[in-house]
Formats: C-alpha cells, structure tokens, sequence
C-alpha cells in the first residue's frame, strides 16, 4: 500500500499520466520552449534562501550519509536558478525552458492535492517585456486548449502584484506589514469579510472597493497584456481579478491564477513574473517569469470531462495465427514488422 498523499500508478494510471505529458511536450515545443531537468534532491538551503526556514515544516528533508542537509525538491523553480546562475552565459537569452519534475511536500493530503505530483513548468527567463507575460499566458491556455478545454471550461484571473505594491507605497503600509497585507488579500475570498478587514485595518474599505470593481481599476501592465492577448483571439479566456496575489513573496508583476468555471476545483494552474528572485537566491540579475500546472487537478477535470488517454494511443497491429502451420511465418513477420 502506498504511503498516504503517494499513488500507484497501474498501466492505465500510467497512460492516463503519461497523455497528460505528451500534450503539455507538445504545446511547450510548439510555442519554441525546450525541456531541461534536475535532480529531485538539493541542499535543503537551495529552498530555505527562497522561501524562508518556515518551508521547512513542509518538506521531506534529512542528512545524507555526508553529513549533508538534503531535501526532496518542493518545486523546480529553486533547481532551475540554480542552473541558470551556473550556465547562463552559455545561452542566449530570452531562455524558454520547461520541465515536468515530480515534486514532495509533507503537507496534509486533500483533495486536489497530494504530498507527490508532477508539474508542468514554463519559464522565460532574460526579457523584461510585457510580451513575455503574454506569450506565458497564451501558453498556459494553449496546454489547456489541447485536452480540449474551452473557455467555458475555464479563467484565467489575472492581476498586477506591482499595483499592490504602488498601493501600500502610497498609503505608507510599513515593510514589515506588508507581507501580511498581501496575505489578507490573497485569502480574502476563503475568509470571511470582517476577519480580512480587521487584517487589513483602515484601508479595509478601500481594498474592497478596488476587489469588487477590478474592471475599472487601472494598471498599464495588465491593459498592456490583456491587449496582446485580445489580439491573439484569446480575450474570452481571461478576466481581471486582483483578488489574485499569488501568495508567495518572490512575484514583482502580472501575476495568474487558473480557476475551472464551475468552481469544484483548487487551482488548475498559477504564475507569474518574478524579476528579483534569481539575483536574491545568490545568482545573476535576469527578469523571470514562469508559471506551474499540477497533473492531479487537470487529471480530476478531464475524467469528469470523459478525456480518456485511448485517443491518443497509436493505432494497434495484430498478427492473428490462423493455423498452428503458419506460427514460424507469423513470429517472422511480426520480428519484421517490430524491426
């Protein structure tokens, strides 16, 4: 029996899986990604430089057999900075890079999410422009489109963690609260009003304003994207929502989240520009962005969906032995036919 959060995967989990990685290949080669991958143990401070000591708590960590403080990897984007920071003159830049690692945390399992999944991950790494953010976004929904999602399917709420920032810069928010204060947003709609507004203190009201008419709030980056995606056709796809923060302290920019229209579903997918994360890890001064999407809320879509992996098989060839006379024939023409 496997561990609790862990699964099995008989060979039909394992076609069903392994669908799922084709097309996310497929679309990431179409758009000129090209994949990359690390190992799934780093130094347990390759994470804890990222996110903090407090991540710790939620890792499968130990030490090795050197004496070394070792982690199974929570997420790639901590691998993929330390690779860049070691090679990165050797590539021209912008970078597009994806990979598919599966990933550990020790959290509580649920659903939705489990303590081991695989993710799809795109990143541009080296180009400062807003045609990065779009070019990512049309991306994430092509991957969708390809299992064939439509925009009735699904959202992708965007929004601008750099409106935020300019907003507590004008209101005076201290630095030490401000990490508090994008948390309150960020689970605004699990929590209740009065408990997000006593987060939030004085500025409560003003915030709710500003989340209850996002359409008319203004921000030139995500005018900017929401433009060039228009132009790219993908406009119904896509809706401004600064409810969406992106939890994680490292964003600088057009951040997104990825939402099943139903609303049954955690989180398809979510992302967003980080410009400041590599320099803090120790590495070099590139602008980033990037984006992850789980194979176990997309799987739990699709079989509602009726998406089967079956389609995707390549057609089958039978030899069938009509006569017991003709075997050597038939085992000749099949070790043909496999050559």
């Amino acid at each position: 029996m496997a561990l609790p959060g862990f699964r099995d995967f008989y060979p039909d989990d394992c076609a069903f899986r392994n669908a799922i990685f084709a097309k996310w290949r497929e679309v990431a080669h179409r758009y000129g990604f090209v994949e990359y991958d690390g190992p799934p143990l780093e130094p347990l401070d390759l994470f804890t430089k990222k996110s903090g000591d407090e991540i710790v708590n939620q890792l499968y960590h130990f030490k090795d057999k050197g004496d070394r403080d070792v982690a199974l990897r929570p997420e790639m984007t901590p691998t993929l900075a330390r690779l860049v920071t070691a090679r990165h003159k050797d590539f021209k830049k912008p970078l597009k890079w994806f990979s598919i690692p599966q990933v550990y945390r020790y959290e509580r399992p649920q659903k939705g999410r489990l303590r081991e999944h695989y993710q799809l991950n795109c990143d541009i790494i080296g180009e400062a422009g807003l045609e990065a953010d779009i070019e990512l976004i049309a991306l994430i929904i092509d991957v969708l489109r390809a299992f064939g999602l439509t925009e009735k399917d699904f959202v992708v709420r965007l929004s601008d963690r750099q409106f935020w920032t300019d907003f507590m810069n004008a209101k005076g928010v201290p630095e030490d609260q401000r990490y508090a204060f994008i948390q309150a947003i960020d689970k605004s709609e699990r929590e209740p009003r009065e408990k997000t507004a006593e987060k939030l203190g004085p500025l409560a009201e003003e915030v709710f304003a500003i989340l209850a008419d996002a359409g008319s709030t203004k921000s030139e980056r995500l005018d900017t994207v929401e433009t060039g995606l228009r132009y790219r056709g993908l406009q119904d796809y896509i809706k401004r929502d600064y409810t969406v923060v992106r939890g994680l302290a490292y964003y600088t920019g057009v951040v997104f989240e990825v939402f099943d229209r139903s609303g049954e579903f955690r989180a398809i997918a979510g992302g967003g520009r980080y410009d400041t994360l590599l320099k803090n890890l120790g590495g070099v001064d590139l602008p980033a962005l990037g984006f992850g999407i789980g194979d176990v809320v997309l799987g739990e879509i699709l079989k509602v969906k009726g998406w089967t992996s079956s389609r995707y098989l390549r057609p089958g060839i039978y030899v069938i032995i009509a006569d017991e006379s003709c075997r050597p024939q038939a085992m000749r023409l099949v070790q043909k036919m496999r050559d």
